[in-house]
């Protein structure tokens, strides 16, 4: 019996997805369980595993092709039926000539795929560092570096149509630089960045944390071969979780019938990915000590840099940190996550003198904490009262070791 592959719905929000990799070529076996497809969307790359047993028929969708959640990308055949012809005798005119993947083809990101085409790098001789071999950006400008000088360099872009004849107008001055083309996942991840600062409006709450407890404490707990392996942000995390306990009615989102209160303190975790930045969100976060919370951000964080981060693991919460000190920024003020409603942004560690209770000028350490806020749901009292409580966790971190 014949079934279709459809493009699934990764999330509240996704209307539609990249097929970024067929994994098993027309005709070939598959187990119930097997990965067949993978889609990638504005969050990540979800791998489609098959339901049961079956055999693979022709794609319909091109790797790379952009296709609405619901819609059709290919069919199998669960054997049940009399044998049924691998393909119609006739193909329909929609199936795309590059959709069908032929036995033992390489696993290619798209953005890899484009970016080797447009630096003429040949990608069979490019190793993959990604899972079961796939072939990752960052492979292929390993692979462009070591051309030699003048390889490898993007064709020039074809000339314009010629314009009518008509009067001249004066010349624009001219702009040297190539246009480098945003594949479609950024495309989405822009438009939807755009749409959550024009429809959330963002107010920022700033506030200096004091983490001299913090910093010897971390000193004390820091172990290259401890497991699990304990960071700063394994901290913030769990002070923002903490504070969304210490005020439950504040743990809010925005939905259209009014404001939506979540039952757990989930924190979500801006990672730097090759694809860009990606979310996977901290369960429970307010609730966990600091070790299986860190166990469980450092699985996270792993596969959102492998881009296999599932579904489940993404969306939802009402918060993100977004932890830029590591790059020696004082303070960042960042864009609210869409579907959530607050994210802390976190500089670096700062040495300064102020006056202690004597006037005396004594020595601190401090982190800038800037909370952005949708104004919708929140209010700056609000707000400042979350923000409190995240700068008294931080002041007494070895309350957030334990559950």
């Amino acid at each position: 019996m014949r079934h279709a592959w459809l493009m699934p719905k990764l999330g509240l929000t996704m209307t539609e997805g990249v097929l970024a990799e067929w994994t098993v070529a027309s005709g070939a076996r598959f187990k119930a369980g097997d990965c067949v497809f993978v889609v990638e969307n504005d969050k990540a790359a979800s791998e489609v595993a098959a339901e049961q047993d079956g055999v693979m028929g022709a794609p319909l969708v091109a790797v790379g092709q952009t296709v609405a959640v619901g819609e059709v990308v290919g069919h199998w055949d669960d054997g049940l039926d009399a044998p049924v012809p691998a393909a119609p005798a006739a193909a329909p005119a929609t199936v795309p000539a590059a959709a069908a993947l032929p036995a033992g083809r390489r696993a290619v990101t798209p953005w890899a795929r484009q970016f080797a085409k447009r630096h003429g790098v040949d990608l069979s001789s490019v190793a993959g560092s990604g899972p079961r071999g796939r072939v990752r950006g960052r492979d292929v400008e390993a692979a462009r570096s070591r051309l030699p000088d003048g390889a490898g360099v993007a064709a020039p872009i074809a000339e314009a149509a010629p314009v009518p004849a008509v009067a001249p107008s004066p010349p624009a001055l001219p702009t040297a630089g190539r246009v480098l083309p945003f594949d479609p996942l950024r495309r989405r991840v822009a438009a939807s960045l755009v749409a959550v600062k024009q429809q959330a409006p963002h107010f920022y709450l700033v506030r200096e944390a004091e983490v001299s407890a913090l910093l010897e404490l971390y000193a004390r707990l820091k172990d290259p071969e401890a497991e699990p392996r304990i960071t700063l942000n394994h901290f913030i995390v769990a002070a923002v979780g903490r504070a969304l306990v210490a005020h439950p009615d504040l743990n809010l989102v925005w939905c259209e019938e009014g404001a939506l209160r979540l039952d757990a303190p989930d924190v979500g975790v801006a990672v730097n990915t090759e694809r860009g930045l990606v979310v996977p969100v901290v369960r429970n976060a307010g609730r966990l000590g600091l070790g299986a919370l860190a166990r469980q951000a450092n699985a996270l964080v792993e596969r959102a840099r492998s881009g296999r981060l599932s579904s489940d693991e993404m969306g939802g919460g009402a918060i993100t940190v977004s932890n830029a000190g590591m790059h020696g920024l004082a303070a960042m003020a960042s864009i609210i996550v869409p579907g959530q409603a607050m994210i802390l942004g976190v500089g670096a560690v700062r040495e300064l003198f102020r006056p202690d209770a004597q006037g005396a000028p004594a020595l601190r350490r401090e982190i800038t904490l800037t909370l952005s806020v949708d104004h919708r749901v929140l209010d700056g009292v609000a707000g400042a009262a979350l923000l409190g409580a995240m700068v008294d966790a931080l002041a007494h971190p070895t309350r957030l070791l334990f559950d």
